[in-house]
């Protein structure tokens, strides 16, 4: 018993002796002690006797309630009970007569399928194991055993050699994706760059594919794409082969982004062998890298693969609109027919494109550039008349078809994959070789009209 009070009191205690019923009474000394139930425990402390047990009723708490469940026959007093609400506001669920039965007969036994069971498989051991004793130890250890396949149920399965190079998915889309664009390039509705990759200006040059065949083409018809793919030249795409002058450049280490720094070179050619390929072929250059991972483009006889673009358009042009807000080209015959489109960069809100309608004057192929920031517009600090010299990296690239409107006109680029994404100085701004092919197409006197 845990003592949790010791006291000594005076008590009356009276004694019951045997069975005679006889009581005394005695004044005694005595200890109060509580036990670990809490019952209060009188003690005579001479004689070591309990006296009596006072036990101690526990105090009154709420204890665990179960909540009433609800009976549907039982009787409710209060109305706000739900119970009570429930059966007082049920009614019967009308009857519905347009339900038919199910038919008594049973259905036919032609309709249940019968399956074969399954044949019982024996079960069989692994390969079997056979104990020998170890060989004797020799200066020739072997660090593992060839498995063999003459145990009753091993077999040897050749898992074959990893490839090289395995196509994944992404890559596996982006040749489609490029095979489209290389389709669209062969019939005269240029996508620009070749890049694998679609964008608005796939997009425009979808609906003008059908605008210069008269035939729908949907980008997710992969075997309509292969039949015209066909049709046009073949395979999308070709092995090259890297030539000596191909190697050979001429290329500059690097073009600097400052007028006047450009204006100390010779020629702004290409900085690399893949840059040049990449725009003889109408792709882009990190397109091209990607696709030839290992190819060493610097040594002449690596053979790479490049689009398949096939020969340029050569029907003469009479007449050119230039679109501003589709941002691209279209060049119509004399019988007034589609005969090219390309994605392309006009004006711009600083240096808007003119407006109306001008005419072609002349065609100057590997053109210099002269700077004047009081005529045009001021790059970083040059406030000079600079002389920028020719080549594909120049601010017009490699063609220039002048305007009779001075100071404007229709021009290739340094950056083709920007094409019909960023913003020009005024001028009508296309890619290199898109450039290129529009001005065997045309002469002084073709109109140029510029439309909203």
């Amino acid at each position: 018993m845990d003592v949790t009070r010791i006291a000594k009191i005076a008590f009356l205690a009276a004694f019951v002796a045997g069975g005679a019923g006889a009581a005394s009474a005695q004044m005694r000394d005595a200890e109060v002690y509580y036990d670990a139930n809490g019952n209060r425990v009188i003690v005579d402390s001479v004689t070591g006797e309990v006296v009596s047990i006072e036990r101690t009723e526990p105090p009154q708490g709420y204890g665990r309630r179960i909540p009433p469940q609800w009976d549907d026959g039982a009787a409710y007093d209060d109305p706000e009970l739900e119970q009570y609400e429930r059966r007082r506001y049920r009614r019967d669920y009308p009857e519905q007569e347009n339900y038919g039965t199910y038919p008594e007969e049973a259905y036919p036994d032609e309709q249940v399928r019968t399956y074969p069971e399954t044949p019982a498989v024996p079960r069989q051991r692994s390969g079997g194991v056979t104990r020998e004793s170890l060989p004797e130890p020799s200066e020739t250890r072997q660090s593992s055993i060839e498995p063999s396949a003459s145990g009753s149920g091993g077999s040897v399965i050749d898992l074959g050699k990893a490839p090289a190079s395995q196509v994944t998915i992404q890559t596996k889309i982006m040749e489609d994706v490029a095979g489209l664009q290389i389709l669209l390039d062969r019939v005269g509705a240029s996508p620009g760059v070749i890049d694998g990759r679609f964008g608005s200006n796939v997009d425009r040059a979808l609906e003008n594919y059908r605008a210069l065949t008269g035939r729908p083409l949907k980008s997710t018809d992969t075997e309509r794409i292969k039949e015209e793919l066909a049709a046009t030249g073949g395979e999308p795409f070709m092995d090259y082969t890297i030539t000596p002058e191909d190697a050979a450049g001429p290329f500059v280490a690097s073009v600097p982004d400052d007028y006047s720094e450009k204006a100390k070179l010779d020629r702004l050619a290409y900085t690399s062998v893949p840059e040049m390929l990449a725009e003889r072929f109408h792709m882009d250059e990190k397109f091209l890298k990607s696709f030839n991972p290992e190819a060493n483009f610097n040594r002449p006889g690596t053979i790479i693969r490049v689009a398949n673009v096939g020969k340029n358009v050569t029907k003469p042009v009479t007449r050119i609109i230039a679109d501003k807000a589709n941002k691209q080209v279209r060049a119509y015959g004399e019988d007034g027919k589609l005969v090219v489109t390309y994605p392309a960069t006009i004006g711009s809100s600083e240096t808007p494109s003119p407006t109306g309608t001008h005419a072609v004057s002349r065609v100057v192929t590997d053109p210099g550039y002269t700077y004047n920031p009081r005529i045009n517009f001021k790059q970083g600090s040059n406030d000079k008349v600079l002389n920028i010299p020719p080549g594909p990296n120049g601010p017009v690239g490699n063609v220039w078809i002048a305007l009779d409107k001075p100071t404007y006109g229709i021009h290739g680029t340094p950056e083709p994959s920007k094409i019909g994404k960023t913003e020009s100085h005024g001028c009508v701004r296309l890619t290199n070789w898109d450039a290129l092919e529009l001005a065997k197409l045309v002469k002084a006197g073709v109109t140029v009209e510029f439309v909203e």
